[in-house]
């Protein structure tokens, strides 16, 4: 059984690895835009185009209560979980359900009481190239309650993988809201109105010139961004957009009620891209559609939670444009 499979098109070739159910290359016109683990089946603390969960973001305390009991989860973000602890979905290789030329599914049963999750977890990643994208679905089936948040975690950066950094893209993202967060990026459990704040993006933004504001409006996550917007609308609907100074454009649809802007503010250097490139601060910008951050501890944000006799689903859509001259 292969390691990786490449998709491709006359306009696209995005290459999968079963280590993480990652996007490991997303090729336009021999460009790639996305950073990269140089090994596919190398562990990465940066979560380089993995599927993150049991629950994608932050879990504060490592803990929750579902149903009157209560479970302690791995602690791998000081005394919060990350990304569903240190041995995450990311950092397992995945089983192949089936290949093609345009698709790509991936599996991976998760059992009971992994990283202190409740109930056995079935999970499908398919990966499906589109004429102008890529396509993820995750869908999932538990036997026992659980909660559940899977996202796809690549950093874009429309002038390449490794070519300087992302600080000169254009940002508009469709949300008017975002969930306020403590110094430790746990949701305070408000939704905060991004108007008249650096967390505006309903209007395209060059990101540089945003960020500065952040830190200037003292909203800054460390150094830059690290903020889950709630998205507006319901259903598919467009998340982002991100424009590179070439006019190539990444829109981002989603189902999922939010996404996470983190702007790669932590990159120092290491690790560095196949060719050898160091990601350096800002080297890309990471978007994770995603359930509000925390939600498990937070009755007033939408429910995480799976039942054995539902079915979770969430869709990702990456579509490519570019400027005509």
């Amino acid at each position: 059984m292969q390691d990786t499979y490449w998709l491709r098109n006359r306009a696209l070739a995005v290459k999968i690895a079963r280590f993480g159910a990652s996007i490991q290359r997303f090729e336009v016109a021999g460009r790639n835009i996305t950073l990269s683990r140089p090994d596919p089946a190398q562990t990465s603390p940066q979560y380089l185009g993995a599927t993150c969960g049991r629950y994608a973001n932050r879990i504060a305390g490592g803990s929750f209560q579902l149903d009157g009991t209560s479970y302690q989860l791995d602690q791998n973000e000081g005394p919060n979980t990350l990304h569903g602890g240190k041995a995450g979905f990311s950092e397992h290789r995945w089983d192949e359900v089936s290949a093609t030329d345009g698709q790509v599914v991936l599996a991976l049963v998760s059992p009971d009481g992994d990283q202190g999750f409740p109930g056995q977890l079935e999970a499908q990643a398919i990966f499906t190239l589109l004429d102008s994208g890529l396509q993820l679905e995750y869908r999932a089936t538990t036997d026992a309650p659980t909660v559940l948040n899977l996202t796809c975690h690549p950093y874009f950066n429309l002038n390449g993988d490794g070519v300087g950094d992302a600080n000169d893209h254009l940002v508009q993202l469709n949300a008017s809201g975002y969930t306020a967060v403590g110094d430790d990026l746990i949701p305070t459990g408000e939704i905060a109105d991004v108007t008249d704040t650096a967390l505006d993006f309903r209007q395209p933004r060059v990101i540089s010139e945003a960020r500065a504001d952040l830190i200037a409006q003292g909203l800054a996550a460390g150094e830059g961004y690290d903020h889950n917007f709630v998205v507006d609308g319901e259903g598919l609907r467009e998340h982002l957009i991100l424009t590179g100074p070439d006019g190539l454009r990444l829109r981002l649809l989603s189902d999922a009620p939010c996404v996470q802007l983190y702007d790669g503010a932590n990159f120092d250097g290491s690790p560095t891209s196949r060719e050898g490139r160091p990601y350096t601060k800002y080297a890309g910008l990471a978007v994770e559609p995603q359930l509000h951050p925390d939600a498990p501890n937070h009755p007033n944000f939408p429910s995480a939670v799976l039942r054995p006799d539902e079915e979770y689903r969430r869709t990702i859509q990456y579509l490519i444009e570019q400027d005509q001259d």
